[in-house]
């Protein structure tokens, strides 16, 4: 199983971040140890002292497939989660400074803490899917499929290209703006529309 993340997929988000738009989708690795068991909380790493939040929509692909048409690429999936891309943004900025790879500030064990049930489809509003990462019970992230610069569909074409895609595996599609730290105590909650779909404790 393979998690693939999508980074800079929402325009505000790269702005935010003071990096330009991309002309095709950027993406780099989790290993499955990123996954984070389920109902456990999460314990900040003692490498970082600026850990960051970055919720964003998860789907699963359902068979396998190479060199997907992009008009093919919904078949590919049925079925939508919510998902943290946790970073460590002061290991990253030091990565990116030095011209280096930053999957030591992505990749790192329970990085990619996912909702235990994923959503279908055919129950939800493709054209206008919103989810939302409350932090503390206060709204700090809220998304919309139609602010993705890539689609669904483009970035599993695109990703087909480079690697077979496989039953089970993870593709995050990217955060909308509004990342930032979390502290020991924090509570963080990830919705689709209105059904809360990760309760996750910071330790």
């Amino acid at each position: 199983m393979k998690i693939i993340c999508i980074g800079r997929n929402y325009a505000k988000h790269a702005k935010e971040m003071n990096s330009p738009l991309p002309t095709e989708p950027v993406f780099f690795m989790k290993p499955d140890t990123a996954i984070l068991p389920k109902n456990n909380p999460f314990f900040i790493p003692d490498f970082t002292k600026d850990l960051h939040y970055e919720g964003e929509l998860v789907i699963k692909i359902k068979k396998l497939g190479k060199n997907i048409a992009e008009r093919y690429a919904h078949e590919y999936y049925d079925e939508i989660g919510f998902g943290i891309d946790f970073t460590a943004r002061d290991l990253q900025q030091k990565c990116k400074e030095n011209g280096l790879p930053w999957e030591i500030a992505k990749s790192f064990e329970h990085s990619a803490p996912i909702g235990p049930k994923f959503l279908n489809k055919k129950d939800l509003d493709m054209d206008n899917l919103e989810f939302k990462l409350l932090k503390n019970g206060e709204e700090v992230q809220h998304g919309n499929i139609n602010d993705m610069i890539f689609s669904i569909d483009k970035i599993i074409a695109y990703l087909s290209q480079f690697m077979t895609l496989k039953i089970g595996d993870l593709i995050f599609t990217g955060t909308p703006e509004g990342v930032g730290p979390v502290n020991i105590g924090d509570t963080l909650e990830g919705y689709i529309g209105e059904e809360k779909l990760l309760n996750l404790r910071i330790k």
